[in-house]
């Protein structure tokens, strides 16, 4: 689970519902900062059990370089609504066509095509939506988001979430995995975060999303070959360590698409969260160059 420092907007950003063909969606929005040229739009999509806050980092320094930034939560995640318990309305490509849905309400509000971040599951529905429809975009930066499905220990942790979603309540799964944690790194957790808006995501998060998103982390097929026909720049960015895939194959996925590849040290799977100075400044500079070359 991703663990941002705050969930409180930084001074210029606003959360709302942005509305599109397939229903509102909760976002947070960053538009370039005053003064600054505005040198286009970025839209952000968060992993499995995340949402938009995962970003919040972000926001200012790349307002700063002159991109307008929207974080979303995905369906069924935090404040984006969902069935609580159907499963089919989470299935990847329901999920594709509410992020192209988006993108082209950005897309057509921008006048122009918009960049696409999409971190750990949030870049495997990237993927899908790219190549349904590839049109609205710019570019596609895939952050800590491998080729296929997530390493065979992530697979067990997914599948034992999975399999406790289905005969125990969010709030109870929920002191499972707290308890679990402070057994496993007593240290680390003490100096985690106020966990409570932690808690309070955690719970308004539906459960047949996480059930449905976590069989996609455990099924997904390779389709990178898929992607690199896609004429799109790409960018592969990660931590230089990741446990949902190894960063050796991370760098081989960059290399198949011809994708620039960015490793941030110090970072583990949520580099925008981990380090954001370093990711805001990597995800700017390979955004700068695909507008010199637009």
């Amino acid at each position: 689970m991703s663990r941002p420092d705050t969930f409180t907007p930084p001074p210029g950003a606003r959360v709302h519902q942005l509305a599109t063909g397939r229903g509102a969606f909760a976002a947070m929005e960053m538009p370039a900062a005053p003064g600054v040229p505005h040198r286009g739009t970025a839209l952000l999509l968060p992993g499995y059990t995340g949402s938009k806050e995962d970003f919040i980092a972000l926001h200012t320094p790349l307002a700063a370089r002159g991109y307008r930034t929207v974080a979303v939560d995905g369906r069924g995640q935090y404040e984006s609504d969902g069935p609580e318990r159907d499963e089919s309305a989470y299935a990847q490509d329901e999920l594709a066509q509410d992020l192209l849905s988006l993108a082209q309400v950005l897309a057509e509000a921008e006048g122009t095509r918009i960049h696409l971040l999409g971190h750990s599951l949030g870049g495997q529905i990237s993927r899908a939506t790219v190549l349904r429809d590839a049109s609205p975009f710019l570019s596609l930066t895939l952050m800590s988001s491998g080729p296929a499905r997530i390493s065979d220990s992530q697979q067990e942790r997914v599948t034992m979430l999975r399999e406790a979603l289905g005969i125990m309540s969010m709030d109870r799964v929920w002191a499972v995995m707290q308890a679990m944690e402070a057994t496993a790194a007593p240290e680390e957790l003490a100096e985690q975060p106020d966990t409570r808006p932690l808690r309070e995501r955690w719970l308004r998060t539906r459960p047949a999303q996480l059930i449905a998103t976590g069989r996609q982390l455990c099924t997904e097929p390779d389709r990178v070959d898929e992607l690199a026909a896609v004429n799109l720049p790409y960018h592969v960015l990660s931590g230089s360590h990741d446990d949902a895939w190894p960063v050796e194959l991370l760098d081989e996925m960059a290399v198949r698409l011809g994708a620039l590849r960015t490793v941030i040290d110090g970072a583990d799977h949520s580099p925008a969260v981990d380090r954001p100075a370093a990711t805001a400044e990597a995800l700017a500079g390979f955004w700068d160059g695909v507008g010199r070359q637009a």
